[in-house]
Formats: structure tokens, sequence, C-alpha cells
């Protein structure tokens, strides 16, 4: 008999998907969120909208191809917009199969997309929900269920220097980290991030912020 802990878990399965909120400042707010989400490509993904936000799962790039499409054509309408987008893959609660023993991540190429023409920024937060590497053995007078931690802050620390690398990094605020340029690239480098931490985490979470069209000049702001 084949086990099932031997076959790889489809993304959905794994419990890849997004979250998101797009909320829009502008009197025909109605219009320009359900013309944006109506307009965007939803081939390969599952999507569910309630009156709270919209769930998407699929395949990582699909699901930023279409995060991407629906933010993009919502900015168009020249409105002042935001995006709160939550990240996540590999949770524990969303897994509908049994991974194998030592397996972590799900393996997913880089995530690629085209120049949006949008400018973005961005307030970004990464989170893996398990340190990465072998914990340490605990104190003697630990409590048997609190191992000690190891290093959680090191992909953070990559990721942010990637973010630098790319040019996509304009500083640091409390609790986040800003991103500012291209619509795309601000999604690409968050969520690239979010993937690279998953080779080694199995459950990472990323939460995203986005700003578009906002009428406050950010550097008199800060």
């Amino acid at each position: 008999m084949t086990s099932a802990t031997h076959e790889t878990p489809t993304p959905e399965q794994y419990g890849v998907g997004a979250r998101f909120t797009l909320s829009v400042y502008d009197s025909d707010y109605v219009r320009i969120i359900l013309q944006a989400l109506g307009s965007a490509d939803a081939t390969g993904l599952t999507i569910e909208t309630d009156d709270i936000s919209t769930f998407v799962t699929g395949g990582e790039q699909r699901i930023l191809e279409y995060l991407q499409s629906v933010i993009a054509a919502a900015a168009r309408s020249g409105a002042h917009l935001s995006a709160a987008i939550l990240l996540s893959r590999g949770c524990p609660g969303e897994l509908q199969c049994a991974l194998p023993p030592g397996m972590r991540a799900l393996a997913s190429a880089p995530i690629e997309l085209a120049d949006s023409g949008v400018r973005a920024r961005a307030h970004w937060s990464l989170y893996p929900l398990l340190d990465a590497g072998s914990a340490s053995s605990p104190p003697a007078d630990a409590p048997a269920a609190r191992p000690a931690p190891t290093d959680h802050m090191a992909p953070i620390y990559a990721a942010i220097d990637q973010s630098k690398a790319e040019g996509i990094y304009s500083g640091s605020d409390r609790y986040a980290t800003r991103l500012d340029g291209d619509l795309s690239a601000v999604l690409q480098t968050a969520a690239n991030a979010w993937i690279g931490v998953g080779a080694a985490v199995q459950h990472v979470v990323t939460h995203v912020t986005v700003s578009v069209n906002s009428p406050t000049n950010v550097d008199t702001a800060r």
C-alpha cells in the first residue's frame, strides 16, 4: 500500500494562500473594488470573497499575479487605496495531507511579475512560525514543552538585506519594513522572501499593507 506521506502535496493541500482586503477611499468605492476583482484572471485559483476579505489559494506565482492585477486595476481609477495582504504557506491548520518526515517546505520557484506602472509604498512584516535550524537543548530547569529557541531573526534580516539589494527598501518603521517602488516589485520582494524563508521553515506568514495614490507626502509625514 502506498502511504500518503510519500506524496508531494499540492499548494492547496500545503496551505498556500492569501487573504486580502482592498480599501478604496472614494465615494465610488463599490464599483472600483468590484471591477478590479472581476477584471483579474482567476485561472488556476480558488477564490472566496466575503464581507471582510477575499481568500485566494493556488500556486504562489498565480496568487501574486492575481493580487497584482486586482490592486493595479483599482489603482488606475486614480483613487487613494490600500490593500492589506496576508500570505501564508505550510499552515498546520490548513493541511489536508500528512507531510513526509523531515519535509519542511514545498519547493517553489521565485515569483516574477511584469512591471505594473503603478507606484506603491508598503509596510512589510515577515514571520517564520518555527525557528529555522535545530532547537538547542533547553536549560535543566526549563519546562519540557518549551525548548530554547534558535535564531528566528536570521532569515528576517536576510530578507531585509535582499530588499535593500533590490532597491525596494526605503526604511524601517515600527514593527515593519518600508518598501517603495513599482507595485510588482514590492509584491515580488515580499513574496520571494516569504518563499525563501519557507525553504527552512514549514509555516511562514508575511503581512504587506500596500498604499497607492496617497495624498500624503511620505517625506513630510515621517
